[in-house]
């Protein structure tokens, strides 16, 4: 039984999550999933921190709207969760372990490209937008984490950092607003004493929104490429290491 000490961990959890999610466009499950399952059970985990995630979507679109690119998004997102379904097919039939580890080392391995290739970017057409969203949702289908892929990709745009932000958010905020469906529609249900719990996680999960902005404001342009790409060198190596 859940007691509401807890709640409060949860929420610091959920204020640093939030905070780095918004920094570096992705982060917020591969974060709070791990340290959540010691005490939650996985249904119950991963409906909760969809939730969090959710909102945390939310506060990305509106702190960074003027950042939309509604073309490439749509371009990007609507091929990216259509491939996603084919790519989960896959997903069930290799083990989860071998994934992470795979997974981890395609980040580390994109990170020392870009290192050795600075000047390197994507175009952003129509065509190669359409593409690149189809191949991102099929990997996260695979791999069965998305904002890694997403920030991989997004970041090869090498976008302004508004539009970086705001589309991975909106991007993320179509695929949670499935997924989170599918989970109540299968029947998880959370602890009474959760639900009360986002009372305080709502607005902790935008103040931490609402930090992250102010820091990505403070980081040069010309620097935020190579500042998210820390975030996936360190995420690869989690997933490395500890799949």
């Amino acid at each position: 039984m859940l007691v509401y000490e807890e709640i409060i961990y949860i929420a610091l959890l959920t204020l640093l999550a939030s905070l780095i999610g918004t920094l570096a466009g992705f982060g917020i499950s591969t974060i709070m999933v791990p340290i959540l399952l010691v005490t939650l059970p996985l249904p119950q985990t991963l409906l909760l921190v969809g939730i969090v995630h959710w909102f945390n979507d939310i506060w990305k679109i509106l702190l960074f709207r003027k950042g939309i690119r509604w073309k490439l998004l749509l371009a990007f997102g609507l091929p990216g969760i259509f491939a996603s379904f084919l790519g989960s097919s896959l997903f069930l039939r290799v083990s989860h372990e071998i994934l992470s580890r795979a997974l981890g080392a395609f980040l580390i391995a994109y990170v020392l490209f870009i290192i050795f290739n600075q000047t390197f970017k994507l175009s952003q057409k129509l065509s190669v937008a359409i593409s690149s969203g189809a191949l991102t949702g099929f990997f996260a289908g695979i791999f069965g984490i998305g904002g890694e892929i997403n920030a991989v990709v997004l970041s090869t745009f090498n976008l302004e950092k508004a539009v970086y932000v705001a589309t991975a958010g909106a991007i993320s905020f179509m695929i949670d607003s499935t997924r989170i469906a599918i989970y109540i529609q299968g029947g998880t249900r959370l602890d009474p004493v959760l639900v009360s719990g986002f009372l305080i996680f709502i607005p902790v999960s935008l103040i931490g929104a609402i930090i992250g902005k102010k820091g990505v404001a403070k980081i040069p342009q010309e620097k935020f490429r190579n500042f998210v790409s820390i975030f996936i060198f360190l995420f690869g190596l989690k997933l490395l290491l500890f799949p």
